[in-house]
């Protein structure tokens, strides 16, 4: 095949930015978009959009994800080190008697999508005809292949001869974070218009609230949703209530086919939210015959190539927008250059 696919799902954007494209929409965060960005500061004041990477707490959320663990590597001596408060008396436990430095390394070992993430192209795929054979296979955004582009344990004969293991041999993260992530954030504020009651956000609802607040969607924005969920999951401390934990606060209604519409017309370059997962993790009536359990996550990551962020921090931000009677600003959020990840921690940058 001249490329991976000979047929791409309907109103995908498969090969729209050439046979070999790991970014989606991510392209369209050219130049230009930065510059839209640019020109939105006007106070010089920058927003943190990260929860601390230790938050929610607990595994309640997701029982795969756990909380990160932070430890100390070694001494000079090849010793582990042990972190304590120095006193002169410790300072030989910390290196050579003739050197004055007293240092600290430690490594830390987590869930990349445990707190503040981008989901890369690479985190969710489907089973779809790409061949034009009749017979679905699994595939990923732009044609890349489970078990060849993107495997798991078991498949990974791949190596570099170093112990490396990489899963995601292409549309990984990495590729977000050598392009850059800097554009024009444009902020939806669900939790001001309907509170933090667990609901669903149709595309009607979506557009009468951006209508009361003036707020305008363009190509190559990045569209930011405040539900509140991460202002709760702050105030509970590293003790979420598992019950409330999933029956809080907004989230786009995903089986509504005019907010996917939608969201395919607009050309977001991508997505983010405070809370869990943009879409609701909720049961109920299902589509007949087979269907995707997370809509949007296909829509976007299959589909479209759109990253979606989850478990942003956005009540500071929020509420200051509101009180200057903005939606727009600057935002700096490129993932970790980590090559080979399906997802990434993220310090999101909101200048205003």
């Amino acid at each position: 095949m001249a490329r991976r696919w000979r047929q791409r799902p309907p109103g995908s954007t498969w090969g729209d930015w050439g046979d070999d494209d790991e970014l989606g929409r991510v392209n369209l965060l050219t130049p230009g978009k930065v510059l839209e960005g640019v020109r939105e500061v006007e106070a010089g004041i920058t927003f943190c959009l990260s929860l601390p990477l230790d938050f929610p707490g607990g595994t309640a959320l997701n029982q795969r994800r756990h909380p990160p663990v932070l430890a100390p590597t070694e001494d000079l001596d090849g010793n582990p080190a042990v972190f304590y408060n120095v006193h002169q008396r410790d300072i030989a436990r910390w290196g050579h008697p003739d050197h004055v430095d007293v240092w600290a390394d430690d490594v830390v070992t987590m869930s990349l999508q445990y707190s503040t993430q981008w989901d890369s192209l690479a985190h969710a795929g489907a089973e779809f005809d790409a061949d034009g054979d009749g017979v679905e296979e699994p595939v990923y955004y732009n044609g890349y292949r489970a078990g060849v582009d993107v495997v798991g344990p078991a498949d990974d004969a791949r190596g570099d001869g170093s112990g490396h293991r990489c899963f995601a041999h292409h549309l990984g993260v990495e590729h977000m974070a050598f392009h850059g992530v800097q554009g024009r954030g444009v902020l939806v504020d669900l939790a001001h218009h309907l509170g933090h009651d667990f609901r669903a956000v149709d595309l009607a609802t979506l557009r009468e609230i951006m209508a009361a607040d003036g707020v305008v969607v363009e190509p190559g924005d990045i569209l930011v949703l405040h539900t509140g969920f991460a202002t709760r999951v702050l105030e509970w401390d590293r003790r979420p209530d598992p019950e409330l934990l999933n029956r809080m606060c907004t989230y786009l209604d995903a089986r509504d086919e005019a907010l996917l519409e939608w969201v395919a017309r607009s050309q977001v370059a991508a997505i983010a939210a405070d809370n869990y997962a943009v879409e609701g993790l909720v049961g109920g009536r299902r589509p007949a015959g087979r269907h995707s359990l997370l809509p949007l996550h296909h829509l976007c990551l299959f589909v479209l190539g759109v990253p979606l962020g989850e478990l942003w921090y956005l009540h500071d931000l929020a509420a200051w927008l509101r009180e200057h009677g903005r939606s727009r600003f600057l935002l700096t959020a490129p993932p970790l250059r980590l090559p080979g990840a399906v997802g990434s921690p993220v310090t999101p940058i909101a200048t205003v």
